[in-house]
């Protein structure tokens, strides 16, 4: 006579219609007290009962029981449906882009559950001939985070994701910056430009900005020092007959309008080329009664609309290729880069060239600008001639 199983063993009988051994077990019940049923299946009664103690012992560990057939994909697209919210419509794309191009096609018919570390790696491999370090970096943190996510849904007992290493890729775009020789080129070639990119490259280059800063620069937060109240006060009340002028770097064309970092919130002094050229500006924009720029901002369109990296990215390489410099070798962004490079050839702090571009640390500034960085450490070499006098 077959023994009867012991209660809390779960059910096991023989599908016809399935041809298959189907092991049950109830794991609970709902708030209006319907039974919560798991069901395995198998082709003999051992793979059945198998999958059953499976889900019994993730019963008793604490572990809601995530369907059998959930997949990567599945994973993946919910975090980018779920997972990405307050971000701006453009970083939204290129996750998503990445992920259909390099995530789901590799990985997406991968059961979750089965997922391994050895695919993992195998898959970032794969990848290095194509994508930059940057890139891989980026597709291992969609995967990452898409698991962690479903972890936090008990789809997935661990993150496997987390304990693979993410390889060099191909070498990317070489970071560089103008030398002072270049710099002065460009500068003076600005200068002889319109008043809009005049400003616009001189303020990149002398105070460092990030592209995505200047964009969003307002004319209420360009201000002067007033010497008669003892405060500072926008150009647009105070003038510009000042000595000291500062702009407040508290704005970003990111969603919401955020800086990168608390750290990038920041005021810095104009030197007085950049006032010159903002001053140009402001009178150029107050001639032209039909552009109105849009909620004040410094730098718009001939329409009055804001600007964008595109337009910014064209009107800058005109002015690079009339310096003796190939534009299309040059982004915006690497104005900023040369501000770093020619302020550390001349002797300044990394500290103080951290603070001035808005990074939290000098560490973020070593890393992200190591080219740019030239520290010469003299302390020791001085010490010592002090100590040893000939």
């Amino acid at each position: 006579m077959t023994a009867r199983r012991s209660q809390g063993d779960g059910g096991l009988h023989w599908d016809e219609t399935r041809q298959r051994w189907i092991a049950s077990v109830t794991v609970g019940y709902t708030p209006a007290g319907k039974r919560i049923v798991k069901k395995a299946s198998g082709k003999t009664k051992t793979e059945a009962k198998d999958k059953l103690k499976e889900i019994i012992r993730d019963y008793d560990d604490g572990l809601a029981i995530a369907p059998a057939n959930y997949t990567v994909a599945d994973a993946v697209k919910y975090w980018l449906q779920h997972g990405l919210g307050g971000r701006s419509e453009t970083t939204v794309k290129m996750y998503t882009t990445f992920a259909n191009v390099h995530v789901i096609p590799a990985l997406g018919a991968r059961k979750l559950r089965d997922l391994s570390v050895e695919d993992v790696d195998r898959w970032l491999a794969g990848k290095t001939t194509d994508l930059s370090t940057r890139s891989l970096k980026l597709i291992h943190g969609i995967l990452n985070r898409s698991v962690k996510s479903a972890m936090r849904r008990d789809k997935v007992k661990r993150n496997v994701v987390d304990l693979c290493e993410i390889p060099e890729g191909r070498e990317g775009r070489t970071s560089k910056a103008l030398t002072l020789a270049q710099a002065t080129a460009i500068v003076t070639e600005a200068e002889q430009a319109g008043a809009r990119m005049r400003a616009y490259v001189v303020l990149s280059l002398l105070i460092g900005a990030r592209t995505e800063e200047l964009r969003a620069l307002l004319w209420s937060h360009v201000v002067a020092f007033d010497e008669q109240r003892g405060a500072w006060s926008s150009v647009t009340e105070a003038g510009w007959e000042h000595e000291q002028f500062a702009i407040y770097v508290w704005r970003s064309v990111r969603k919401k309008g955020d800086t990168k970092t608390v750290k990038s919130r920041r005021s810095l002094k104009l030197p007085r080329r950049c006032v010159d050229a903002l001053r140009a500006l402001r009178e150029e924009q107050e001639k032209s009664e039909g552009r109105r720029a849009e909620a004040g901002l410094v730098f718009c369109t001939s329409t009055g609309t804001a600007m964008s990296a595109g337009n910014v990215r064209r009107d800058m390489r005109k002015i690079i290729e009339r310096a003796g410099l190939r534009g299309t070798d040059w982004t915006p962004r690497e104005m900023r880069h040369s501000f770093v490079s020619l302020l550390s050839d001349s002797g300044v702090p990394i500290e103080d060239i951290s603070r001035l571009v808005g990074h939290r640390n000098t560490v973020v500034t070593e890393t992200v600008y190591r080219k740019q960085i030239r520290p010469v450490l003299m302390q020791g070499a001085e010490a010592m001639d002090d100590i040893f006098r000939s």
